[in-house]
């Protein structure tokens, strides 16, 4: 976990260390499709600028030397590939609007995009429901490929102070002030949708009462909480897979 005392330079090494290992985190639970989904963090020496996966790179291979740090103008500042343009379109807006966001995570996983086609908020049927219970936000305006700035801020403004969104007909986009918080809820969220699906494949789910989801979620969805999580899931893979360090 990232020390409060670390420098600039360290915080950033420690963020590229993360990012590059959370899409080795993706692409082994099968949140690749093709060149779909990105993650982004704000760089911790030149805040103006976030690093981003480049376009066409499989989440399999990615090491932190493919990383590419792009400005909010959408211009390459570091690094060598191809920017994502639907990546520049919904993040730069994100990270422009919420300071207290360095980090995001969205791609196109299977339950993610199947809960999001029925148009709905998750509701609090477990524990880790409750992580995103009234703090999460759907957007409906399903419009094609992002490409457009326009939408990213209305993505962002609709997000407001919350950790996620659905969007619909899309997929899942979450938000942390750490890489390892951001990921760390895209994954419980992936894994939140599948279960709300199952349960309603097999009857009517029973909800948990409000007051004691608003607790839960105090309990087990604060931004510490999320860092602490994706610690040990980061821990694995780094242990499994320790190239991706190149």
């Amino acid at each position: 976990m990232m020390s409060s005392d670390m420098t600039k330079e360290e915080q950033q090494v420690h963020e590229k260390q993360r990012l590059a290992g959370a899409f080795r985190i993706f692409a082994r639970r099968g949140y690749d499709e093709g060149a779909a989904g990105h993650i982004t963090v704000r760089d911790p020496v030149d805040p103006t600028t976030f690093w981003v996966n480049p376009f066409g790179v499989h989440f399999s291979q990615m090491c932190i030397s493919d990383l590419i740090r792009v400005d909010h103008a959408g211009e390459i500042v570091e690094g060598t590939g191809l920017l994502n343009q639907a990546a520049f379109a919904i993040h730069s807006r994100i990270h422009a609007a919420r300071p207290d966001v360095n980090a995001a995570a969205h791609s196109h996983s299977m339950h993610g995009k199947s809960w999001s086609a029925l148009g709905r908020l998750l509701d609090p049927i477990s524990q880790d429901s409750c992580a995103f219970f009234e703090d999460h936000a759907l957007f409906d305006d399903f419009t094609g490929v992002v490409l457009d700035t326009d939408e990213g801020d209305r993505i962002g403004e609709l997000l407001g102070d919350k950790k996620a969104v659905i969007l619909q007909n899309h997929g899942l986009l979450t938000v942390g002030g750490h890489v390892a918080s951001a990921v760390f809820w895209y994954l419980l969220m992936e894994r939140t949708c599948e279960s709300q699906l199952l349960a309603e494949a097999a009857g009517k789910p029973l909800m948990i009462r409000s007051e004691v989801a608003r607790l839960t979620r105090g309990q087990i969805g604060s931004e510490l909480a999320g860092v602490f999580s994706f610690e040990g899931i980061y821990q694995q893979v780094l242990a499994e897979e320790p190239g991706f360090l190149d």
